[in-house]
């Protein structure tokens, strides 16, 4: 007994004797990678900062300016905090435009448009994503090319299409001409319907690939069970599309927001928020020659940015609010599809 505990004192002093040498040496190197993460961390922040900062900047100097008054746009001591604080700025901006009106016009055509373009779209992106037909590869090559295309090289052939429309000539058959459908809104929904509305071609490539991820055990077993194809459609293949249907929409909704070359063609007579700022400069320049009696005249460059700027902000802040309410759905949307895709 004594000679096993004299044999095993040594064997135990000996073990403490490297673990307490292994401990200098293992310090260092955990104050090295503690370094190595501090200043790893340290440089993602300046980077994601300095990203951050170059998106929100020009926003910054916009709301800057849209509270300075026209003196202080002069002034060289005033950079971003207006020495005059005022509103009239916004007022004036909401006149040019006539705001309510154009806002709610806006509203009502891009949540329908919206609507209209995910609903579409989503039985279009079913079907390449789901069926064979005939030159199939041929039509998704032609969507493909909706969103490589821009709209600016079919402004010409749609403008005269809508200008002199007509379905196998029965309309000059009845009537003796065709029918101009510029102007009205009715084209613009057409098109929509279509699927050859804005960002039309996106929306069903996301959502054909979104049903592609989707296992066909899914529809399988709803066949089995009894649920035709248009039945299992909607109760089984929808609500697993929620995620990709919300993005589609919150991006159809804010692009249509924002649209200017549609509306300018499609809908100019109606008054929108993205028409009423492209000429917010020239109502500008027309109203303070009203308000002077003057026929001729010009509007210094400063202040025609100023109202510009508070016209832009003025069409941004319902898409922020928007988003406000929406961004637990839209980012919960976003990953999800992120991950099926």
């Amino acid at each position: 007994m004594s000679n096993a505990a004299v044999m095993s004192a040594p064997a135990g002093v000996g073990k403490a004797k490297v673990k307490a040498k292994d401990k200098p040496k293992m310090a260092p190197l955990k104050r090295k990678k503690v370094a190595t993460q501090v200043f790893i961390s340290i440089v993602r922040f300046i980077l994601l900062f300095g990203l951050c900062f170059l998106i929100i900047q020009p926003i910054l100097n916009k709301i800057s300016v849209s509270f300075m008054t026209e003196g202080d746009l002069y002034d060289p001591v005033v950079i971003n905090i207006p020495a005059h604080f005022t509103t009239e700025n916004y007022q004036l901006a909401a006149k040019l435009m006539d705001y309510k009106v154009a806002l709610r016009h806006s509203f009502i055509v891009a949540f329908t448009i919206a609507a209209l373009q995910v609903a579409v779209c989503t039985l279009v992106g079913y079907g390449f994503a789901r069926y064979e037909f005939p030159l199939k590869k041929f039509w998704f090559m032609c969507v493909l090319l909706m969103i490589i295309i821009p709209p600016q090289v079919m402004s010409t052939s749609l403008y005269l299409h809508f200008k002199f429309f007509d379905v196998f000539g029965i309309f000059k058959l009845i009537t003796g001409d065709a029918i101009n459908l510029r102007g009205s809104v009715l084209p613009y929904y057409m098109m929509s319907a279509g699927c050859m509305g804005l960002k039309n071609g996106l929306y069903i490539y996301l959502i054909r690939q979104f049903f592609r991820n989707i296992p066909k055990e899914l529809e399988e077993a709803a066949y089995v069970d009894g649920c035709g194809t248009f039945k299992t459609f909607v109760i089984i293949m929808l609500p697993d599309a929620k995620p990709i249907l919300t993005s589609c929409f919150l991006f159809s909704f804010v692009w249509q927001w924002t649209d200017g070359f549609y509306s300018r063609m499609f809908l100019g007579n109606l008054k929108l928020v993205s028409t009423a700022l492209s000429v917010i400069v020239d109502e500008l320049s027309s109203y303070i020659m009203r308000l002077l009696g003057l026929q001729t005249g010009t509007v210094s460059v400063a202040y025609s940015n100023c109202i510009l700027s508070t016209g832009t902000l003025m069409i941004i802040l319902p898409l922020i609010i928007l988003y406000l309410f929406a961004q637990r759905g839209f980012v919960e949307s976003l990953s999800q599809t992120g991950i099926k895709m």
